[in-house]
């Protein structure tokens, strides 16, 4: 294409919203092919690589993340459709969940509980602040319903929105390497587990292994939701954090 043709392009997106939506696009699609040359590598996370890319992009133009976000929320609105649509392969495995109904729900308590309490002790002990251990607790959980319990219980949403982002990501990297170290194998243990501790960007991971795996993660994402807004509210009053 002539350089000329490229600077009309980009000359025309840098003066409307579309320049939001298609730099994203643009971004995961290389962060993706870079991916599938690694030949699937967990440290290539096209999610981590997109982001990276953004962020490099976004400062070195000095573009501001309102000017951004005005054309990517169409991205933003489309994780709602993408959430419920995880319905259909889990309805697939029905069967199998209605067998596996009560180490599902003993998994649910014993990995939320988990991720808040070993989270808060260690920034505890690294110096934190109250307001940030707040902000820590729901770090697993998808982030719409972690930013609303941490603004519950008195923590800041945006600390919030980050550190979910950044579990999603070291989750999703190193949670295929752990289990095969670990040597777990069966895809609906896997799936519950990334869907505990990783949320939806633990799930895409393990949609890229198997169908039932992301269903199962799916499954664990929905379900540590709603768990977590009723369970990790209780558990910081206990701790004296907290609302």
């Amino acid at each position: 294409m002539p350089k000329s043709n490229l600077t009309e392009i980009w000359v025309y997106l840098a003066a409307s919203p579309l320049l939001g939506l298609s730099i994203t696009l643009a971004a995961y699609q290389l962060a993706y092919g870079i991916y599938r040359w690694g030949k699937g590598h967990p440290l290539l996370n096209p999610v981590a690589i997109a982001v990276g890319l953004l962020i490099g992009l976004l400062s070195l133009t000095k573009t501001s993340y309102f000017t951004y976000f005005e054309g990517a929320q169409f991205v933003h609105f489309l994780l709602g459709p993408a959430t419920v649509s995880l319905a259909i392969p889990l309805y697939k495995q029905l069967a199998k969940l209605r067998r596996l109904w009560l180490p599902v729900t003993l998994a649910l308590v014993v990995g939320i509980s988990a991720a808040a309490l070993s989270a808060i002790a260690t920034a505890a002990l690294l110096g934190a602040t109250p307001q940030t251990l707040l902000s820590l607790a729901p770090k697993s959980v998808t982030a719409p319903v972690a930013m609303g319990i941490t603004e519950k219980v008195g923590g800041l949403p945006s600390l919030t929105a980050v550190l979910v982002v950044m579990t999603g990501i070291i989750g999703a990297t190193l949670g295929t390497p752990i289990f095969r170290w670990l040597g777990i194998r069966d895809d609906s243990v896997r799936g519950i587990a990334m869907g505990i501790t990783s949320h939806g960007i633990g799930t895409a991971r393990a949609f890229q292994i198997s169908g039932e795996m992301g269903a199962f993660s799916g499954l664990g994402m929905a379900l540590s939701a709603f768990v977590s807004a009723a369970l990790l509210p209780w558990l910081l009053r206990m701790l004296n954090l907290g609302a």
